[in-house]
């Protein structure tokens, strides 16, 4: 949009997964604010489809809202790593099911209003049992559930993860 403009970007702390900055904008009135922007590494995540049809989910203790969510398998990008290798790197990291087939589904953007922050979502088929691998403060139950079950819990409030709820929705409109 026409009148916005950056003049300035302050790091104020550098994290592990996203760096805070507090940016000086101009705005079209020609007054200056300050926005906070999270600057996001991305990621990737995978709806994983059994050959039953079930859907693999990962239930993991988030400290930012202390409690346990169940959510579909992602993670972080690695520096210049193609999304679809990040979600079925991370699906087979997280769930311990490799994946012969992956098919994107879509992207998004979890909060534009502060955050660049893109998780790209795919679909990972032709799974078959491989090997866990966890990081050392990574506690993870994996569960498996029918699409009606997650539709059910999202329904209820039970799965109230933006990115699992998008996909699994996505999912059962148009890529079942």
């Amino acid at each position: 949009m026409d009148g916005y403009k950056r003049l300035n970007r302050t790091l104020v702390s550098k994290g592990t997964i996203i760096d805070y900055y507090k940016d000086e904008m101009l705005v079209p009135n020609g007054n200056t604010g300050m926005w906070d922007h999270i600057e996001h590494k991305g990621a990737a995540a995978a709806v994983a489809v059994k050959e039953d049809g079930s859907i693999l989910m990962v239930r993991q203790y988030r400290n930012s809202i202390e409690r346990e969510t169940l959510e579909i398998p992602a993670g972080g990008l690695n520096p210049g790593e193609d999304p679809m290798k990040a979600a079925l790197r991370e699906l087979e990291e997280e769930t311990g099911f490799k994946a012969a087939n992956g098919e994107k589904l879509f992207e998004l953007f979890t909060t534009v209003a502060f955050s660049n922050e893109k998780i790209y979502i795919y679909k990972a088929t032709g799974l078959t049992r491989s090997k866990q691998h966890l990081d050392e403060d990574e506690f993870v139950n994996v569960e498996s559930y029918t699409l009606d079950e997650l539709l059910s819990m999202i329904n209820e409030g039970t799965i109230q993860d933006a990115k699992t709820i998008s996909a699994i929705l996505f999912y059962a409109q148009f890529a079942k």
